[in-house]
C-alpha cells in the first residue's frame, strides 16, 4: 500500500488557497449588489453664467450636512430613476440627489 503523508505545509497551502478563493467570491458578490455611483458635476453645454451660479452657490455632489441634501430641498426636480441625476429650479445642469448648495430650502 502506497500511503502519502499529509504535512502541515500541505494543509496550510490548501487552506490558504481555499481562503483566497472564498474571499474573491465574496468580493464578486458584494460588487454585484453595490449600486453604481452617479456623478452629476458635468457642466458641459451650460452657459458661462450658469456655471458661475453653480460655483457661487457652492454646488457639490455630496452634501457636507446629511440633513441638507438636494433630494429634500424644495428646489430639487427628481429624476425619472434613482440611478440618474435630477435637476434644480435655481442651479442649472445635472444635480445629484445627495448633493448640496447654498440655496437649499427644506421641502414644505
Amino acid at each position: 500500500m502506497n500511503e502519502r503523508l499529509i504535512t502541515r505545509r500541505d494543509i496550510l497551502r490548501k487552506s490558504l488557497t481555499l481562503s483566497a478563493l472564498a474571499g474573491v467570491a465574496a468580493i464578486g458578490v458584494a460588487c454585484k449588489n453595490e449600486p453604481k455611483e452617479i456623478k452629476c458635476d458635468d457642466t458641459t453645454g451650460l452657459a458661462p453664467g450658469d456655471i458661475e451660479t453653480r460655483k457661487a452657490l457652492a454646488y457639490v455632489d455630496k452634501t457636507p450636512d446629511p440633513n441638507k441634501m438636494c433630494q429634500n430641498c424644495q428646489q430639487f426636480v427628481a429624476p425619472a430613476s434613482p440611478t440618474q441625476c435630477g435637476g434644480c429650479k435655481v442651479v442649472k445642469g445635472t444635480i445629484h440627489p445627495l448633493g448640496y448648495c447654498k440655496s437649499w430650502a427644506a421641502k414644505s
